[in-house]
């Protein structure tokens, strides 16, 4: 549940400095607008404002709410450095997670603003699934062919093939043929996990967590 707006803002306002100017730039790595994201955090645009702007300071539930919508964490939120955050992930820690007949393997060190994924699509599943919400997406096919549907276009990709788009546009993903296909995946990360965005089945018909 979303903190009311009414909320009253912490006594010790002055020890949050780094705040205002982390959620303004956190939203924008998110693509999200101001309208988007404060009705996603239960806020109104002028309220959410008023934070990025400092005019006021947000309580730790509504920081946390906030961490949900632009996929990230109250350290991030707080400018704090994780200092053991990798920018490398080997091959060999990239563990698969199946959902929907999908695999997918983690390509991108966590709490970023981004999240990269190398991901398997089998032929004849979760084509007919058209996803719509905000960000942008990138993918590069790696093996296979890749139907590809963008609003009423659709095209075919190959290896070596690559779309960079804006993800309101409706869009759907399905191999052409039966082999499968097998991308890179780059997407700004949401509040949803990764089987809710435009890859693999609805929430209700995965068991991955975030």
């Amino acid at each position: 549940m979303s903190p009311p707006e009414s909320e009253p803002s912490p006594p010790q306002a002055e020890a949050l400095p780094a705040v205002a100017p982390q959620l303004r730039s956190l939203r924008r790595r998110a693509a999200l607008t101001l309208e988007t994201a404060a009705r996603a955090a239960g806020l109104s645009p002028a309220h959410l404002s008023r934070l990025e702007t400092g005019q006021r300071q947000p309580s730790l539930p509504m920081l946390l709410t906030l961490a949900r919508v632009y996929g990230t964490t109250v350290s991030d939120l707080l400018g704090e450095t994780v200092a053991d955050r990798d920018a490398v992930v080997r091959a060999a820690d990239m563990e698969p997670t199946r959902a929907g007949g999908w695999t997918y393997w983690q390509a991108g060190a966590s709490g970023r603003g981004m999240q990269a994924l190398r991901v398997h699509v089998p032929h004849g599943s979760q084509g007919d699934i058209v996803r719509v919400h905000p960000g942008e997406e990138w993918l590069h096919v790696l093996r296979g062919r890749l139907r590809l549907r963008l609003g009423d276009a659709t095209d075919l990709l190959g290896p070596g093939d690559s779309a960079h788009f804006d993800s309101l546009t409706p869009h759907r993903i399905a191999a052409q043929d039966v082999e499968g296909v097998e991308l890179l995946f780059v997407h700004t990360l949401l509040q949803s996990p990764t089987a809710t965005l435009c890859l693999g089945p609805n929430p209700s018909e995965s068991e991955v967590t975030p």
